[in-house]
């Protein structure tokens, strides 16, 4: 059963930084046909794509945060990475990670949650201005 832990969430004044973490289990076998992703939700708004990351490493992000976002892996630790920097008020939201497992579908299509099986529980990101 594939399990994803998220943590790395707080509360940060505008301009400042956080990493958020997502660590994976059970999934041994699947890993090099992961596509990963990050997703948010702000109160009142839908779930939206952050960034993502397919199965060979190629990676996307949403407009809003490219340039300040960065998604990574370390398979030696089976963790996920979203390192953000230059927070903004409206990057406050609960943020989740995202695993799916076979198919090679198109960097865009990953900014989609319904492409995603696997979820965390979320971790809260506050930016005050």
């Amino acid at each position: 059963q594939v399990q994803l832990v998220e943590s790395g969430g707080g509360s940060v004044q505008a301009g400042g930084s956080l990493r958020l973490s997502c660590v994976i289990s059970g999934d041994t076998y699947s890993r090099s046909r992961a596509c990963m992703g990050w997703f948010r939700r702000a109160p009142g708004k839908e779930r939206e794509g952050v960034a993502a990351m397919d199965n060979i490493g190629s990676t996307t992000y949403a407009d809003s945060v490219k340039g300040r976002f960065t998604i990574s892996q370390d398979n030696r630790k089976n963790t996920l990475y979203l390192q953000m920097n230059n927070l903004k008020p409206e990057d406050t939201a609960m943020y989740y990670c995202a695993a799916k497992y076979g198919g090679s579908p198109p960097l865009t299509d990953l900014m989609a949650w319904s492409r995603f099986r696997y979820w965390g529980q979320g971790t809260q990101v506050t930016v005050s201005s």
